[in-house]
């Protein structure tokens, strides 16, 4: 990630640790020496005032006063002498006397600050009894810090330490401080980027976390434990996951349910539309009819009684028909709208069928129909069995009055599976296959003269349709060279 928490916490550190090294380094080169050449004024006054001291008590030549010079002397790199005023050395700590006390000539003899000769000079202190300056000694190529006047007891002294020593104590401090600091900083920045990692890991599992649940991915949960801002976070977050999952899932419920029911409102108005047209289309004729026959019956038309006879004899069939269709549309609103109740009953197939063919004999014989009824042992199954009834007695209805050429009907069964299916087939003509998927449908007519001829309605089928759906069984119509077959199944067991 190019702006990642990790590399910036990282990089505030390093940059932090290298400014502050940096810094110090800095402070080091420009003011360290300052530092030393201030403490080594100190340690040079403080040599003054014990040599001072020794002189005026009369313990110079004394063997503590000696320790005690030696170990300033070694402690900060001094040399010293002192003389009288006879020029007689009364005390020395140096390799070389003679320098120090040419020294010591040439700077209290010849000590006018504004003598060019003094130009290497840089005094530093001036009382009435010393002075301090740095000087350069142009033999050796080397600076000094030296201090040089008259004790209380009248004697002259020189006080010496050289300053190259301490540009290369700050130099190679300097140097020491760096590659230490560069060191540092390395081992720094990997300890950095270990903890960062450790750090930042569970903030960027949370990072993830929320781009899956943009895209409303709630599966992933956040799996730290632990107190602190960022687990409590993560277990927010999780809370919130469910919340959110929970919450849609009733949204989307609710909408797909809200879907339905603006599906089934729009099936329903559909179903209403094409109810009371077709409804209406129905009984068009037979009321044409009736009233057609009825006017000519009260104009006297027809004044012989059996034209009268004829004509009421018209007028009470198709109201027959009207109020068959009108029974018939109510059964299926009953059947659609779930109305009527199915009750499951166990009974024996072949009985209802054989007694329903037994009872429609008059039906058979005035159509001249042969029905083959297969011959079969009780085949016992659950359904409702008037609603069974119903569906043989549409079948049959139809296979009668659809039957030609051979004028066969031919009843059968046929088990398997804990089923049994029944079908009905007619000889005749068979269904046009843009029609076998729409015989089901109310009002619908293959031939619609044929069916106007024996008063059907075509609803038949649509009951048909609404009751094995109510009972979850299936149903259809197979198409043959010779006929037609309709088939119902039910369970067996």
């Amino acid at each position: 990630m190019k702006h990642s928490i990790k590399k910036q916490i990282a990089g505030i550190f390093i940059a932090l640790m290298t400014g502050t090294i940096g810094m110090c380094l800095l402070i080091n080169q420009l003011f360290l020496e300052r530092i030393y050449i201030k403490h080594k004024e100190n340690a040079i006054l403080s040599a003054f005032a014990s040599i001072n001291e020794a002189t005026t008590n009369g313990d110079i030549s004394s063997e503590n006063f000696d320790k005690e010079l030696r170990l300033i002397c070694d402690t900060y790199n001094i040399s010293m002498i002192v003389i009288d005023a006879s020029s007689n050395m009364i005390k020395s700590a140096s390799n070389d006397s003679n320098i120090l006390l040419r020294r010591l000539y040439d700077n209290v003899f010849n000590n006018d600050k504004n003598n060019p000769a003094n130009a290497d000079k840089k005094y530093l202190l001036s009382t009435e009894n010393y002075d301090m300056a740095t000087t350069y000694d142009r033999a050796f190529g080397t600076e000094y810090l030296e201090m040089w006047g008259v004790l209380d007891s009248g004697n002259l002294f020189l006080i010496r330490s050289p300053l190259e020593s301490i540009r290369d104590s700050v130099e190679i401090s300097t140097r020491f401080l760096m590659y230490i600091g560069v060191i540092a900083t390395f081992i720094s920045a990997i300890i950095i980027w270990i903890l960062t990692t450790k750090i930042t890991k569970p903030i960027t599992q949370l990072s993830q976390i929320s781009t899956k649940m943009i895209n409303l991915d709630f599966e992933t949960r956040y799996e730290g434990k632990g107190d602190n801002e960022v687990e409590l976070l993560g277990a927010h977050m999780n809370q919130l996951a469910d919340t959110l999952e929970k919450t849609i899932s009733e949204l989307k419920t609710a909408n797909n349910e809200l879907q339905k029911d603006i599906e089934k409102k729009e099936q329903i108005d559909e179903m209403r539309k094409e109810f009371l047209s077709n409804v209406s289309h129905e009984l068009k004729t037979p009321l044409a009819l009736i009233q057609g026959y009825a006017e000519g019956l009260k104009e006297g038309i027809s004044q012989d009684e059996e034209s009268r006879n004829f004509y009421c004899d018209v007028i009470m069939d198709e109201a027959n028909k009207m109020n068959s269709m009108v029974k018939k549309l109510l059964d299926l609103n009953q059947l659609e709208f779930g109305n009527d109740v199915v009750t499951m009953e166990r009974f024996d197939i072949t009985s209802l069928v054989k007694n329903f063919v037994q009872s429609a004999d008059i039906l058979i014989k005035q159509n001249d129909v042969q029905v083959l009824l297969e011959e079969h042992e009780p085949i016992y199954v659950w359904a409702d069995e008037f609603k069974t009834e119903e569906v043989f007695r549409n079948y049959f209805s139809n296979a009668l009055n659809h039957v030609n050429e051979k004028k066969t009907v031919e009843i059968r069964y046929h088990l398997e599976a804990h089923k049994v299916r029944v079908s009905v087939f007619n000889t005749g003509d068979p269904i046009p296959e843009e029609s076998l998927n729409r015989v089901w449908e109310k009002f619908y007519k293959v031939d619609k003269a044929r069916t106007r001829e024996y008063g059907g309605s075509g609803v038949g089928l649509s009951i048909v349709k609404a009751i094995m759906e109510s009972m979850n069984q299936k149903y259809g119509v197979n198409n043959y060279q010779n006929g037609v077959e309709f088939w119902f199944e039910l369970e067996t067991k």
